[in-house]
């Protein structure tokens, strides 16, 4: 780790032994790092209501291994607030980049992105396609990038008037079966979730393919941020 100061926002924590928390943060500056804080679950502690989450930071680490140990902690401005559907947005992204995202890979676009999009919660703008563009480039970061503009089999451009079926492996590929089915996606639909046109059609799908796409990267272990959405 060549950073000791981070830019950083909490994504999870949970008790440690009798004083302390155990925290999941993402850094501008190294992605996910896990660290101990120690002691501050002390209600005397001002940490204690910093390491919250939505609450920019500026955070010092010490340590060598992968899991760090908190030297300082500050807040570099309010915390955002969020409510309703806006905050089970929010705390879903973070689920899935607890989940998901490398310790300590390197991902500034993926934090800018974040903090874009928690503005954006923040502002009630409409949270689908703000998800589903997170998503998106979340499995781009992991290596999973999706290609909307070819069939993966023939290379060739996909056509606005035919179905294709998701191959999680390859790609998109000409559907066998040209008539609308909830596996097989328009190729019309394919070409507006490339250009972020968030045609309701082109919504549903990109909620469908992704989740395709995340399932076997999150295994069997439901998400807790959607049973929250869902009982809500």
């Amino acid at each position: 780790m060549n950073h000791s100061s981070f830019e950083a926002f909490v994504l999870h924590r949970r008790p440690y032994r009798e004083t302390s928390f155990l925290v999941d943060i993402f850094s501008r500056e190294s992605g996910r790092i896990s660290l101990v804080a120690k002691g501050v679950r002390n209600s005397k502690s001002a940490n204690r209501s910093l390491l919250q989450p939505f609450v920019p930071l500026q955070i010092s680490l010490v340590g060598r291994h992968e899991l760090k140990n908190l030297k300082q902690v500050e807040s570099t401005g309010r915390a955002i607030p969020l409510q309703g559907t806006a905050l089970f947005c929010a705390l879903y992204l973070n689920e899935l980049l607890q989940r998901l995202l490398p310790l300590e890979l390197s991902a500034e676009n993926l934090f800018d992105a974040y903090v874009q999009s928690l503005l954006k919660l923040q502002a009630g703008q409409a949270f689908e396609p703000l998800l589903r563009e997170y998503e998106l480039l979340l499995l781009a970061e992991l290596g999973y990038q999706i290609d909307f503009y070819h069939d993966a089999e023939s290379e060739q451009a996909l056509r606005g008037d035919k179905f294709y079926c998701l191959d999680i492996e390859q790609g998109f590929v000409l559907s066998p079966v040209q008539k609308a089915s909830a596996s097989d996606f328009l190729g019309e639909w394919l070409l507006q979730i490339a250009g972020g046109d968030w045609q309701p059609h082109a919504l549903r799908s990109a909620k469908l393919i992704n989740r395709m796409m995340l399932r076997p990267l999150l295994g069997n272990k439901p998400l807790k941020s959607r049973e929250l959405f869902q009982s809500n």
